[in-house]
């Protein structure tokens, strides 16, 4: 099933998407749980009660990431061997892991805030994943039973702030710039995902292009390893890494520019569009 956190005059709420109609399953609706991240808690997504539940259309919200307040933002870098290869980068024994806050995502349609006083804004398309339960020390073999579900993510980057020192943090974090959505798909229904394949799209030019089966570190191996130092939490985000085709590593450089549409199309699970806009009030070193 399709799921989709969502804002309608002030108020936001949550639902299951089908056929172009979304079933308001939050607050407002049928209140089935306060958010699609409690539904998650508990348990209730392969279950949902779509009868009686008010719809709405998909063209009268906005959509919000779908999971606007994860716990833990947990990011995997240079996890594709043809980005690690553009990058020049040396294998490593583990996964790269960084952080990414919740206050910096956004939803599809939502503008990419681009700080005014830099030159180095770029994408990264990502396959992102959903923790449906508690997860602590949890073995490769049992990884695939703790996600809830499945979505896409660009995770925009501001490269002079990533690159001044070895910690990416900065340059992860600004406002505006962790695209997240259009929705969830659920685990059970999205099956093998492995055979997915990632695009992304700077004003319809394909930039980047992979199949998830091309992950240098699986999805069991991240999971196991992220909760062998960190309890997961349902709802918790990981973004699994981007492969080649960024374009600070394009020869010369193609970072992106105030107005660029930036689409990540990822099979069965939808197109992410998010569109550059130059916010002057954010500054970069």
């Amino acid at each position: 099933m399709k799921f989709a956190s969502y804002a309608l005059e002030g108020r936001t709420s949550w639902g299951a998407v089908r056929q172009g109609v979304l079933h308001d399953l939050g607050p407002t609706g049928v209140n089935t749980a306060p958010s699609l991240k409690a539904a998650i808690a508990d348990g209730l997504l392969n279950e949902v009660p779509l009868d009686g539940a008010p719809t709405v259309s998909l063209e009268d919200v906005t959509l919000l990431p779908p999971i606007p307040d994860p716990d833990k933002i947990m990011c995997i870098g240079v996890n594709y061997k043809s980005h690690r290869d553009e990058a020049n980068r040396d294998e490593v024994a583990a996964p790269t892991v960084f952080t990414r806050f919740a206050d910096t995502q956004m939803g599809h349609l939502a503008p990419a805030l681009m700080p005014g006083t830099t030159s180095m804004f770029d994408y990264e398309g990502e396959l992102a994943l959903v923790i449906g339960r508690a997860t602590q020390h949890v073995s490769e073999a049992d990884a695939w039973s703790h996600v809830a579900g499945y979505s896409v993510y660009n995770d925009f980057s501001v490269r002079d702030w990533q690159w001044a020192t070895s910690q990416w943090t900065p340059g992860k974090n600004f406002p505006g710039t962790g695209g997240f959505g259009p929705y969830l798909i659920t685990a059970q229904d999205l099956g093998d995902v492995s055979s997915l394949t990632l695009e992304t799209r700077v004003n319809g030019e394909v930039r980047q292009s992979a199949r998830i089966s091309d992950l240098i570190y699986t999805i069991p191996q991240i999971i196991a390893h992220l909760s062998a130092f960190t309890p997961l939490a349902p709802g918790d985000v990981i973004v699994t890494g981007t492969p080649a085709g960024v374009g600070a590593f394009m020869d010369p450089p193609r970072l992106l520019q105030d107005g660029d549409v930036v689409e990540v199309e990822i099979s069965r699970l939808g197109t992410l569009v998010n569109t550059v806009t130059t916010v002057l009030s954010q500054t970069a070193v």
